[in-house]
């Protein structure tokens, strides 16, 4: 088995991550490959109540009921 292989299996994923925001950067810098992604700017939803942020990437984050992140639309 090539170590190529097993590295892609072992890797964390999005949810697994710790619900800190700084997890949150040192995740998507490492997926960004060795990228700096920082956060650009946070914020409430009025539809759910949950805070967001919008990471230099161009993505948006946010936790589920259970503290896990996952990308928010």
């Amino acid at each position: 088995m090539s170590q190529a292989f097993v590295k892609e299996n072992d890797e964390e994923l999005l949810h697994e991550i710790s619900p800190t925001l700084n997890a949150l950067q040192v995740y998507l810098t490492r997926q960004n490959n060795g990228v700096s992604v920082y956060e650009k700017s946070n914020g409430i939803t009025q539809a759910f109540s949950q805070e967001i942020h919008l990471m230099s990437n161009g993505l948006s984050y946010g936790k589920d009921a259970d503290g896990r992140w996952q990308i928010v639309d």
